[in-house]
């Protein structure tokens, strides 16, 4: 989910905390768990600071080891240890426990979007993605400030936030079900797919579709029930063996792309006296565009002059980003 959501559902924890007798009975523990559960919820997503070095390393460890299994588990403790030093004689245990859930929650959400996460490294580092719900959910951010009214106005934070999460925990599951039969009508539509992606948007029955079949790549959205392709590539599979092919594949940010893309077009042409070989994502179509991919220029000795991962909305930007690449290597 986004920051945002994350936040939100820490203070929404937090009123959820106060069920909790050791927590609500001890102003010092409740102060406490109320800045363990914030940070807790949003601590997963430090590796957003990657950004600062480059586009690659974004890639490649977003949601990557800091929500792995190990990280879920430590994140608690290093949190407490610190919060404990600056509010002591609150308990230990109970800062722990409801820390623990506000990590643990919030990798458990992120699994449910597009974009996904590797919450079961180190046993496997496969992204786990469900596509169900979006990454900025309207009615799971409304229905916490629905929460924060209430508990501002009429009090009871804990049974308010129990029958918020028990609303939210049916939502999920409708969602889940609805996006099986969107799927199931997808194939429906184009016999023969061997795979489908499907992105949710803010609306419930709006999606993104990405679908691969034997022979074809399918762009489209799904409206209601209408079914709209945008567009149709022929599935052309990469020769690693091609010199140029395997020139493109070393350079770093075509490695973070491929190693996070499920589905992509790729295309080579010769221009200027370059070879441009370039990488696009097809499940972030947008504006007439596919903002997400991955571009080498190669020269004559197929040595890597400049290359860009990353979102560009256009052909002109992304020529900029390659020449300001080319000029800070």
């Amino acid at each position: 989910m986004d920051t945002a959501t994350h936040i939100v559902m820490g203070f929404g924890l937090a009123g959820l905390a106060t069920l909790d007798p050791l927590v609500a009975q001890s102003p010092l523990t409740y102060q406490a768990v109320m800045i363990g559960v914030v940070a807790g919820s949003v601590i997963p997503d430090i590796d957003t600071v990657l950004k600062l070095k480059d586009n690659a390393a974004y890639i490649r460890n977003h949601r990557g080891m800091t929500h792995s299994l190990p990280a879920t588990l430590l994140w608690p403790f290093i949190l407490a240890a610190i919060i404990l030093a600056l509010v002591p004689g609150s308990n230990a245990s109970q800062l722990l426990i409801w820390t623990l859930a506000a990590v643990s929650i919030h990798v458990f959400v992120d699994i449910f979007n597009a974009y996904g996460t590797q919450a079961a490294r180190p046993f496997t580092e496969k992204w786990v993605a469900l596509g169900t719900i979006n990454i900025f959910d309207p009615f799971i951010f409304i229905m916490h400030l629905i929460g924060f009214a209430i508990w501002q106005t009429l009090g009871h934070p804990g049974i308010t936030f129990v029958i918020i999460y028990a609303t939210i925990s049916v939502y999920y599951v409708l969602r889940g079900f609805y996006h099986k039969y969107i799927i199931k009508y997808v194939k429906s539509q184009l016999p023969g797919l061997t795979k489908v992606y499907l992105s949710p948007t803010m609306r419930w029955s709006h999606y993104h579709l990405a679908a691969e079949s034997e022979d074809y790549f399918y762009v489209g959205k799904v409206n209601g029930k209408k079914l709209h392709l945008i567009d149709r590539f022929e599935r052309t599979p990469i020769d690693f063996d091609n010199q140029m092919i395997k020139a493109a594949a070393e350079d770093k940010n075509v490695r973070a792309f491929l190693s996070f893309s499920p589905i992509y077009h790729w295309s080579m042409a010769r221009r200027n006296g370059r070879y441009v070989i370039q990488f696009t994502d097809l499940r972030y179509y947008s504006k007439g565009t596919y903002p997400f991919t991955a571009t080498v220029w190669l020269d004559k000795h197929l040595s890597v002059q400049s290359s860009y991962t990353g979102w560009v909305f256009s052909e002109q930007k992304l020529r900029k980003k390659l020449v300001l690449a080319r000029m800070n290597s």
